[in-house]
């Protein structure tokens, strides 16, 4: 069993939750509204208020996670670009001195289309150069978000 930390815990990352659970995954999910708690947590997963745009709220929820799944692909609101360019590499770098062994980017979603593929351009990158293994999931599907994150384990 590993823990899977779910960035974006909405909707479709609580259907994402669900599956890991069901494949005997932990989950952790997180939000940026302190009153969505209870909806992860109903998804069977640990719930955690972090902000992608701020790091520092969310790598201490870094401990003990195997595979970060980073579900930003229908992130609304100011910081949208930072969170496939900037805030995305930082966070990159950050995984390779953290217990995190892989990485898995949802890169279908409403944001613009040239963001998503920017975002995916970057984890690639970042898979190479750190050696670490990485998926793009271009379905906001749960299974084949799954899917990728049972790859990442297995490489």
């Amino acid at each position: 069993m590993a823990r899977v930390l779910v960035v974006g815990c909405g909707c479709r990352g609580r259907e994402l939750a669900g599956e890991l659970r069901a494949r005997g995954h932990a989950v952790r999910g997180t939000t940026r509204i302190q009153s969505h708690l209870a909806e992860i947590l109903a998804a069977d997963a640990d719930a955690v208020v972090a902000d992608p745009n701020r790091l520092a709220t969310l790598t201490p929820h870094l401990d003990g996670v195997s595979v970060l799944v980073w579900m930003m692909a229908a992130a609304q609101g100011d910081g949208v670009e930072a969170l496939h360019s900037e805030r995305l590499t930082a966070l990159l770098e950050t995984l390779v001195d953290t217990h995190v062994r892989g990485f898995v980017y949802e890169a279908a979603g409403s944001v613009d289309p040239a963001l998503l593929e920017q975002g995916a351009a970057l984890v690639r990158r970042a898979g190479e150069t750190f050696h670490m293994p990485v998926e793009i999931v271009d379905s906001g599907d749960a299974a084949p978000l799954a899917d990728a994150v049972d790859r990442v384990l297995a490489a």
